[in-house]
């Protein structure tokens, strides 16, 4: 299975107020990125969070368009998202949406990881393409 490494740069900002009305947070956040290596290109959506009131304890779903480039070529694909955190264990589960692909990258599957290490957002995406 081929695969892409790199990094990306994201920035996240609030979009409106949490709902706090039981103690846990319920938020939505933008996300713009900027990926770089063997994935290159932006990407841009949306993620809706859950804080709870145990520290280390929280949730998240997002959407994100990814255009760019993945090794020399284009189009664009969308990423789904889940997580969630158990105070100290993590689950991350980032995948392609099923034929979401287009130009280039038109029938692209595949799973996305994330190492974050000394605050640099580190990527290995396995895919595949027909």
């Amino acid at each position: 299975m081929p695969e892409a490494t790199g990094t990306f740069e994201v920035q996240m900002t609030p979009q409106g107020q949490a709902d706090t009305a039981d103690g846990n947070a319920l938020g939505e956040m933008r996300l713009d990125k900027r990926f770089s290596g063997d994935l290159s290109g932006t990407g841009a959506g949306r993620m809706l969070t859950a804080l709870t009131t145990t520290q280390g304890s929280a949730g998240y779903v997002a959407i994100e368009r990814f255009t760019g480039s993945l090794h020399g070529l284009s189009g664009s694909f969308v990423f789904q998202h889940s997580g969630s955190m158990d105070r100290t264990t993590r689950q991350l589960s980032i995948t392609v949406v099923p034929d979401s692909g287009t130009g280039e990258l038109s029938g692209l599957r595949g799973q996305f990881m994330i190492e974050i290490e000394g605050g640099v957002h580190r990527y290995r995406f396995e895919y595949t393409l027909p």
